[in-house]
């Protein structure tokens, strides 16, 4: 991933809160036939390696289910946002400003494992639902279903394991602009009002300190 110094994100905190926060992830393996790519949640275990552990399933009809030791890449695109080019104040004054798109990556590398197990499956989407079902009124659990269909369930899915290797981490949030750019585009994102402007306006606010509320 291209990724200048003034974007780079290399502390592995922040990185593994990234991929916590935004868990649906592009999967992508390399195979004999060509890329294989999923999109699938994923459950990462810091603790297991040196930058954690990423677990996931799919169909077992899915290709991906065939791609045991093929090398792979698990992409988590956080907030991004389209960052106008009429937000900056040298718009007004030389006019030489372009549009750009701020945005948080994170990639992570690995060889992919697969496995059948039917206890490690089961215990993977207790995890996983037991993560994702946390803000809900009433949270769902494994247990609420019959044992026969959840066993059934576990028939049709292969698990999926990503040792992460590398990660790179890209947070593209004005960095490299001045303060007087970022209070621009600060003033930009609070007026649209959208979902994506305020999560993007938090993260900038973040990664540079700026003083600027809403």
């Amino acid at each position: 991933m291209y990724t200048p110094s003034a974007f780079r994100e290399t502390r592995l905190r922040e990185l593994h809160a990234a991929i916590d926060a935004n868990a649906f992830a592009s999967l992508i393996s390399t195979t004999t036939n060509g890329l294989q790519v999923s999109h699938i949640p994923l459950l990462l275990a810091p603790e297991e390696g040196t930058y954690g552990t990423l677990y996931g399933h799919v169909a077992r009809a899915n290709a991906h289910a065939l791609c045991n030791g093929a090398p792979s890449l698990a992409i988590f695109l956080g907030p991004h946002a389209y960052i106008s080019a009429g937000w900056y104040p040298g718009k007004q004054t030389h006019g030489k400003e372009v549009p750009t798109w701020n945005y948080i990556a994170v990639h992570d590398h690995g060889t992919l494992e697969v496995f059948e197990d039917p206890a490690a499956l089961r215990e993977l989407l207790r995890k996983l639902t037991d993560r994702h079902e946390q803000p809900m009124p009433r949270p769902w659990r494994l247990d609420d279903a019959p044992t026969e269909y959840i066993d059934r369930n576990l028939g049709a899915i292969t698990g999926l394991r990503l040792p992460i290797e590398r990660i790179e981490g890209k947070w593209k949030l004005s960095q490299n602009r001045t303060e007087a750019d970022r209070e621009g585009v600060l003033a930009g994102l609070d007026n649209l009002g959208s979902d994506e402007a305020r999560d993007m306006a938090a993260a900038i606010r973040a990664a540079n300190g700026s003083a600027r509320k809403p």
